[in-house]
């Protein structure tokens, strides 16, 4: 008997999980702390662009496959392309977002431990460097880190295992609006504080002079990492939508809500660390260094308000890293229920077994690992660079040639349309054509080479 298949319960539950899966850490790390490494609102202004010319058609390329075949990423490709080796695609995306996730569980992990910290003793610290130091002796902690990635990874399971409907979309229906609403209040409290005019200045008058062609490839990349693109999420989340609803709004949706919290998230962390006058290129170490002091610092005057928005931060990523986290789960657990037979349950239990031991030897590798190397990085480093240089933007490459040279033109303009009821003209869809085609390609190369040689 052929198992029914859950679907999303609408258009506003589709895009909230779509957004889910782009909005995480990405939106509230990275982007921040590259805007202050490359150019400030001169950035901004080009990452808004990439976001609509570049990372908008190769969204709807990835989403159009899911919605097209009603299937996973395995399923997808041999429905489209049966008996050819593009099924390795499928593959390849199964295999892509499984290998983020189990890394990405210890940053999640530690997320919650410093959640768990700012509840508790807070943070206490004279200087930025005994605050990196303490979270330099966390990571290497192996019991510590190893029991946070294995809670925040049991959180995982715990919605996948419920279900599209009754977990997936019911935990983003509640954690996005609540996510926007946090990040808010984090960016008014930021904006209140002394000195923050100076953080504002420097994220909305653009100096273009600061601007490089690395820095334009930086723009680039990050705009198609931040909606976790070439991975297969985006499929899979698509092929639980209904096949009358519009891609184009689905990803004009999850586009739009990425773009307004990677701002809202740069307005609520600049212009705090401009005023605790630390370098607006902190780098990597924001989350979990500079911004920790920054509370320490900010609470002399205020130790009660330092502390409740100590709290809401960490509490804002903690949600943001489930909310992209049960993206790259669902993957694997959609692939080993539909290609395997599995229940949900048991695939759930395999994929979290799996990721649970590649991420505990991520995690020991700040520690008792710490001497094993693979290429000459650590375990982490390693799993990180092979997806995030190599992976993701091979497996957007292959998308994007999948569906803008591969895919029948008719078919790929009757799933763009929505069967030609959607309400615009022909332009928009040649528009869209010309930048998968012939734009996209191109880009993405550039973006790996830049991440592999810059």
């Amino acid at each position: 008997m052929e198992r029914r298949r859950e679907l999303f319960g609408g258009r506003s539950a589709a895009i909230f999980a779509l957004a889910g899966s782009a909005i995480g850490l990405g939106n509230i790390w990275r982007f921040p702390y590259m805007v202050g490494q490359t150019g400030g609102a001169a950035f901004i202004i080009i990452y808004l662009v990439c976001c609509l010319l570049l990372s908008l058609p190769i969204f709807l390329a990835e989403a159009i496959i899911g919605h097209r075949t009603q299937a996973g990423t395995f399923g997808a490709m041999e429905q489209l392309a049966p008996g050819t080796k593009w099924k390795w695609l499928g593959l390849l995306t199964v295999v892509s977002p499984l290998i983020i996730l189990s890394y990405y569980s210890v940053v999640g992990g530690w997320s919650i431990g410093y959640l768990w910290q700012s509840l508790t003793s807070g943070f206490h610290a004279s200087e930025l460097g005994s605050v990196s130091s303490a979270f330099g002796n966390f990571i290497a902690s192996p019991g510590r880190a190893l029991f946070c990635h294995t809670l925040f990874l049991s959180g995982c399971a715990a919605i996948v295992s419920a279900g599209v409907k009754s977990g997936i979309e019911r935990f983003n229906k509640f954690s996005m609006p609540l996510l926007f609403v946090l990040i808010v209040v984090i960016m008014v409290y930021s904006l209140m504080l002394p000195g923050s005019s100076a953080g504002v200045e420097y994220l909305v008058k653009p100096d273009f002079s600061k601007i490089t062609p690395s820095g334009v490839a930086a723009a680039m990349g990050q705009s198609f990492f931040s909606l976790s693109l070439g991975v297969g999420t985006i499929l899979t989340y698509s092929s639980y939508i209904h096949s009358k609803e519009n891609i184009l709004v689905m990803g004009l949706g999850t586009v739009g809500f990425d773009l307004l919290f990677a701002l809202i998230a740069g307005f609520a962390i600049m212009p705090a660390v401009f005023a605790a006058g630390i370098e607006p290129g902190a780098g990597p170490g924001l989350i979990f260094e500079t911004l920790p002091y920054i509370f320490a610092h900010m609470g002399a005057s205020a130790p009660w308000l330092s502390a409740v928005v100590a709290v809401l931060f960490f509490v804002t990523i903690v949600f943001a890293a489930f909310t992209s986290a049960i993206s790259m789960f669902e993957v694997g657990v959609a692939y080993l229920v539909e290609q395997r037979g599995l229940t949900r349950h048991r695939a759930t239990l395999l994929i979290f077994l799996g990721t649970w031991i590649l991420g505990a030897l991520c995690s020991l590798s700040f520690g008792p690992l710490s001497d094993v190397k693979l290429f000459g990085l650590s375990i982490f480093s390693f799993c990180d660079m092979l997806t995030s240089n190599f992976l993701m933007t091979f497996g957007g490459l292959l998308f994007v040639l999948f569906v803008g040279w591969k895919m029948d033109r008719k078919v790929v303009r009757d799933e763009f349309t929505c069967g030609g009821t959607a309400r615009f003209n022909g332009v928009v869809f040649d528009a869209f054509w010309f930048l998968l085609r012939y734009i996209a390609p191109p880009a993405i190369v550039i973006i790996f080479l830049t991440n592999f040689f810059v």
